[in-house]
This record gives structure tokens, C-alpha cells and sequence, in this order.
């Protein structure tokens, strides 16, 4: 016998998600803004794909969890401003945020299991993406780690 979805969890974990996707794309968006030096370009269009990438995650757990009858939270996931804007510093705080994104898609992906192949794929689809993104990051830190 399967067991049975938890639907109130299932839309807490939905809502966490969302509430951190919208984040994503207020701190990629000023990462952007902030990025000066000569590799600009290359990181502002970087960030500018990460600022829509969390978007689109955003419409697509709000999507799944107005399906489930929840009501998608307008919050945010806190952001810490920290004024410091060196390229690493962005970076080393972008990684941050991708680990927690993936540790909210894996609370979803606990909460599904065995209750909802649908959901579990999605987590699944997302902690790869998110783990992806850790990946990319810390391939980017790695000329930062000897200063």
C-alpha cells in the first residue's frame, strides 16, 4: 500500500520553494547590477540567466501548488545584504543559495516519497538543475580560492 500524500506538507514545502525562487531572483538580479571588473559581461549575463531560471522555477511550483488548493505565498526568502560585491563574494553567496534550494527540493522530495511519482520527479528534475548550478559555481570559485 502507498502511502498517502500529505497534501498541508506538501504545500508548506511547495511555498518554502517559492518564497526561495523569488529570492533568487531579487539577489541574482542586484548581483548583476553589482558586478564591475573586467569578466562583467560574461558573469552579468550569468546572473541575469540565474535571476530567470528562478523565476521560471517559481511559476512552476506555483503552478503545482495552487493545483494541490494552495494559496502561493507573495514573501520572499530572506535576503542577507551583505555590501560586500567582489566577484567572489557573489559568488561564494550564490553558491550558498543554490545548497539551500537544494535542500528545500530534497525536504520536498522526503515528504513525496512513494505518495506521488509526479512530485517526486519534479524534486528530483530540480535538485539536479540546483546541483548543476553548485557544480558551475564552484568551478567559477576555484580561481578565488588561492587569494
Amino acid at each position: 500500500m502507498e502511502p498517502e500524500l500529505d497534501t498541508n506538507q506538501v504545500i508548506d514545502n511547495l511555498n518554502a520553494i517559492l518564497e526561495a525562487e523569488l529570492s533568487g531572483v531579487v539577489r541574482y538580479t542586484h548581483y548583476s547590477l553589482m558586478v564591475t571588473g573586467p569578466n562583467r559581461i560574461p558573469l552579468v549575463d550569468f546572473l541575469k540567466a540565474q535571476a530567470t531560471e528562478s523565476l521560471v522555477h517559481a511559476q512552476e511550483v506555483g503552478e503545482i501548488l495552487t493545483g494541490f488548493g494552495g494559496h502561493p505565498s507573495t514573501n520572499i526568502a530572506a535576503i542577507e545584504e551583505t555590501n560586500q560585491h567582489s566577484i567572489r563574494d557573489i559568488l561564494g553567496e550564490s553558491l550558498a543559495h543554490e545548497k539551500g534550494a537544494v535542500q528545500l527540493y530534497r525536504e520536498l522530495l522526503n515528504t513525496v516519497e512513494n505518495a506521488s511519482v509526479f512530485l517526486e520527479e519534479f524534486a528530483r528534475s530540480k535538485i539536479a538543475i540546483e546541483e548543476q548550478h553548485q557544480l558551475e559555481l564552484a568551478k567559477m570559485l576555484r580561481d578565488y580560492s588561492e587569494e
